[in-house]
């Protein structure tokens, strides 16, 4: 089977560990049930910064953010290892700039993801995103972001959102943990 996965709230916790990292360089203390609260992906307005702002600041610490220590969540790396061993192809679609491809890609396997060159994709807008996924036919496909699995959910692609405060209005199967999936893709395997 062919697996398709986002990086970013997908499969590591990004947004959180930039919500960290603000708040160590801002200087400013902000309930973590704020975060949790957001119903938009950018997390500047916690910090009473403008969209530009908070633009210029993701900008200036995407290196940091990026090739740091910034977690993955449990479970991530143990199943697409265990997909990688069954033999699955797995396919990693981000649209992180293209000039953090090659890094973004020794990160993962760094972490311990099952990467091969030929089945990543970076540096992509979410309408370009979603034809990438569409053209390379996968049978699953998970992401945090709701303009694109919106897009996605028809056909035979089962599509999957992993959970955030900022998609829990997008009615598709939800993935909380990682742990929890390999049970339900064993019982589809089977």
């Amino acid at each position: 089977m062919r697996f398709g996965f986002d990086i970013d709230d997908t499969l590591i916790n990004l947004r959180e560990y930039a919500f960290q990292l603000y708040q160590r360089k801002l200087g400013r203390e902000v309930a973590i049930d704020l975060f949790h609260a957001l119903n938009r992906v950018e997390i500047h307005e916690l910090f009473g910064l403008s969209d530009k702002e908070g633009s210029d600041m993701w900008n200036s610490v995407l290196d940091e953010l990026y090739y740091t220590d910034c977690p993955v969540y449990p479970g991530a790396v143990e199943l697409l290892q265990q997909l990688d061993r069954e033999g699955h192809e797995i396919f990693y679609i981000t649209a992180r700039p293209a000039e953090h491809g090659e890094n973004t890609k020794t990160w993962l396997k760094h972490q311990g993801f099952p990467v091969h060159n030929e089945r990543f994709y970076c540096g992509m807008k979410d309408a370009e995103k979603v034809h990438i996924i569409e053209d390379l036919q996968l049978d699953y496909y998970f992401d945090d972001k709701p303009a694109v699995v919106d897009t996605l959910s028809h056909g035979l692609l089962k599509v999957m959102v992993k959970d955030q405060s900022y998609n829990r209005h997008v009615e598709l199967p939800r993935i909380k943990q990682w742990a929890d999936l390999q049970e339900l893709i064993q019982k589809e395997l089977k």
